[in-house]
């Protein structure tokens, strides 16, 4: 098998593959509350395009596959989608993040068609916090959601809580989550992804903050984590079944390890989140997959060392890029 590097000798061995922009959710830091304007059907990358460039990125060296949005759930068939990928030779992680709303209805149809785990994307346990973040959502659905994954065996289940002060920033009801579910509960930092203006240092909290806090909470102990641990470090209270991680890319950039590509739902392909650097990939798509590894190529040698640390005003937001 292949194997992908960058120019600073990184292995490349993971892609985010964005399927859609939209969300049935509009959270505060990520969308605005008005939606988004509707794209011709055109515009996105069909299934048979993505199984194309995926399967000329396995070719070059990819080995694990991250399906994202937007919520990839409310993309019709995204279920067909997992079962293609699923399928191709040498690919050997499919993956799905999730808000968790539609997953309860699709858990089972994932599993069967080659779904291996999920990361739900959860902020608060809190009804009235979580409906203030997502600006109309209802935990319980997310929740039930992730009981469903455990049910058909979609381990591990990883939740992801991007933390802003003052509003789901107290990890109790994250704490209690570990001890009764063996989830694997990742705090992550506000990213200055997007207009600036939807990013403010009063509202950031930081993973040191966080880790000193949690000790009013039992002693942790180093864990090794779950499978596709990726940037995350995690600690783990004693008696809980599940752990805590951090992730930090604004207090501790972690570039050196970065192991990633991203292709946006309309064929863009970015080598690095924080810059707005993109290669239109569809032309090489539609020659077939020697120029998919070609362009991929190409694009490694733009590759940054590390991501820029001041603040600046990205042309997309987060559910534009996949995350």
């Amino acid at each position: 098998m292949s194997e992908l590097y960058d120019g600073f000798n990184r292995r490349i061995d993971y892609l985010r593959l964005s399927i859609t922009d939209r969300c049935n959710l509009r959270c505060t830091y990520c969308m605005p509350e008005e939606g988004i304007e509707e794209r011709p059907h055109g515009d996105i990358l069909s299934y048979e395009e993505l199984e194309t460039f995926t399967t000329g990125a396995v070719g070059a060296g990819i080995s694990k596959v991250r399906v994202t949005g937007g919520e990839p759930l409310v993309r019709k068939d995204a279920v067909d989608l997992i079962a293609m990928l699923a399928a191709l030779p040498n690919l050997n992680d499919v993956s799905l993040t999730t808000n968790g709303v539609l997953l309860e209805e699709h858990a089972a149809d994932l599993a069967k068609a080659g779904l291996a785990r999920v990361n739900i994307s959860i902020d608060s346990l809190d009804p009235a916090v979580y409906r203030k973040l997502t600006r109309w959502g209802r935990v319980d659905r997310a929740l039930s959601g992730l009981r469903k994954a455990l049910e058909v065996g979609l381990e591990p289940v990883k939740v992801n809580a991007v933390l802003l002060r003052g509003v789901n920033d107290d990890p109790s009801d994250f704490i209690k989550l570990t001890y009764d579910y063996p989830v694997h509960v990742r705090f992550i930092e506000h990213m200055p992804i997007g207009k600036s203006k939807a990013w403010s240092p009063e509202d950031f909290v930081s993973i040191g903050e966080l880790k000193e806090s949690l000790a009013r909470y039992g002693k942790l102990e180093e864990s090794a984590g779950p499978v596709g641990a990726g940037p995350a470090t995690y600690l783990k209270f004693k008696e809980a079944l599940g752990t805590v991680g951090f992730i930090s890319p604004i207090s501790r950039h972690f570039c050196d390890e970065c192991n990633r590509l991203r292709l946006t739902p309309d064929g863009r392909l970015r080598v690095c989140l924080f810059s707005d650097e993109e290669m239109d990939v569809r032309p090489a798509i539609w020659q077939g997959e020697a120029a998919v590894k070609a362009v991929i190529a190409k694009a490694l040698k733009t590759k940054p060392k590390e991501h820029a640390t001041e603040l600046q005003s990205f042309k997309r937001l987060m559910f534009q890029i996949g995350g």
